[in-house]
């Protein structure tokens, strides 16, 4: 399976021996769908000039019924497909855990005063000696373009569920002291991790000649691309400063290893034969390079500095790597139904830049004849209304949905799998780490 060519790691088997831990972590997850029926709510997902558009449905459609028709003008009407909403397979991740919606958690919330702490060091650390570098690198770290800091959010969640006694001298002023020290270290990690995220933003937005980003104006669009390249290139170095103050060779190693999967993905879609480019296990190793490595590696780093064992960090990693699969899986999708304005970048993005991703994929698997236009390389715009009137008929929306889901399933299964804990504030962590599986798949941004 692509999850363990990928990862070169499994989860180390706890009870089970018969079952593999995929299956278990799966099952775990899927446990949760049995127990409520699907929402039937439904959604159809018009091309309209070739621009998706997410309307809800007055009616019930299966996504077979869809049929392209044409009036009695002879006019071909705008084609239309069903299929499941976000939130009804968002829905299916977890029944049993109710009580976070009921709780009223919001696990952004539950950091809020600490992802503020680490905005403001963030925009320290980017500081530099040339005014016009100073500029460019911290351009998305200022106040309002900062982003919702989503993967600093998931790593201080994480430092909080993996919170153990730290055993030591008896004084509650030096165990206090120790719990401090570790805090600002897995902080450290999650400046680190975003630092590079932002890096690998600028570098993206110059490959794809992006011309918007979070709402505004890509760094690239506005400053050029020389030093958008030169912006990225100095956060990483600030992110390797930062990272050897920790001194811990793991830790480096890992995050050292993440920016050389970002290269890696990004070169592997730049470079694909036809073979490769209509391949969904390459698709989902490019995808978990170029997205699920940072915050799968990061959640471990935060496990490791906590001193956990090597279980419990492989289930720190299997949680981020499920959770940024779904993530990606779902920004594939609303390149085709979101807008401009709500995804704050240009829609059909990947697409028009001749990228496949799993909606298409997916279509491709039902209507073979596509294959073809694929190789032919997309650049003809007529190839492209081809490929998204295709995409309409398929079922190709709903079943990256359904992949979305059941890689947040896992996620959602690995922190089950963690071991038990009285304390709340742990407790609380660890529920907030699963509604933000919810979160992930059921977002429209």
């Amino acid at each position: 399976m692509y999850v363990q060519n990928i990862a070169g790691d499994q989860i180390l088997r706890r009870r089970r021996p018969l079952r593999s831990d995929q299956e278990m972590l799966f099952s775990r997850g899927f446990s949760r769908i049995s127990r409520t029926s699907l929402n039937r709510s439904r959604w159809l997902f018009s091309f309209q000039s070739k621009r998706e558009q997410l309307l809800p449905s007055a009616h019930l459609q299966s996504p077979l019924d869809s049929t392209n028709t044409v009036t009695a003008g002879g006019c071909r009407e705008p084609y239309c497909w069903g299929g499941s909403s976000f939130h009804a397979i968002g829905r299916q991740i977890h029944h049993q855990s109710s009580s976070v919606v009921e709780d009223g958690l919001d696990p952004f919330l539950l950091v809020e005063n600490e992802l503020s702490i680490l905005a403001n060091r963030l925009r320290s650390m980017v500081v530099a000696e040339v005014p016009k570098l100073a500029s460019a690198a911290e351009y998305f770290f200022k106040m309002g373009v900062e982003g919702k800091r989503f993967r600093p959010t998931v790593l201080l969640l994480m430092a909080t569920a993996l919170n153990v006694h730290i055993p030591g001298p008896p004084s509650e002023k030096v165990i206090d002291a120790l719990s401090e020290e570790l805090r600002k270290r897995q902080q450290r990690i999650a400046e680190i991790t975003e630092m590079i995220h932002v890096a690998s933003l600028l570098h993206d937005d110059v490959l794809d000649d992006a011309d918007t980003r979070r709402g505004i104006g890509s760094l690239n669009f506005v400053m050029g691309n020389k030093l958008a390249v030169l912006a990225g290139d100095f956060l990483l170095s600030r992110a390797c400063v930062a990272l050897a103050s920790l001194k811990n060779t793991e830790v480096v190693s890992l995050l050292a290893t993440v920016v050389e999967h970002l290269v890696t993905g990004e070169t592997m879609q730049m470079t694909t034969t036809s073979e490769q480019r209509c391949s969904m296990e390459y698709y989902l190793q490019k995808t978990y390079y170029k997205t699920a490595s940072l915050i799968s590696n990061s959640c471990k780093a935060i496990a490791l500095l906590a001193g956990q064992t090597t279980e419990v960090s492989m289930l720190a990693y299997e949680y981020g790597k499920n959770l940024g699969l779904a993530f990606q899986l779902i920004d594939d999708v609303l390149d085709f139904t979101g807008t401009s304005m709500s995804l704050g970048k240009g829609s059909l993005t990947d697409i028009r830049h001749g990228i496949i991703t799993a909606p298409i994929l997916y279509a491709i698997e039902e209507f073979p004849q596509l294959r073809a236009v694929v190789d032919r390389g997309l650049d003809n715009p007529a190839d492209v209304d081809l490929i998204l009137d295709y995409l309409g008929k398929s079922q190709g929306i709903q079943r990256t949905q359904e992949l979305a889901a059941k890689h947040a399933n896992l996620a959602s299964a690995a922190i089950d799998s963690l071991p038990e804990s009285d304390d709340e504030d742990v407790r609380r962590s660890r529920r907030a780490l699963v509604d933000l599986t919810h979160r992930v798949i059921t977002r429209t941004k």
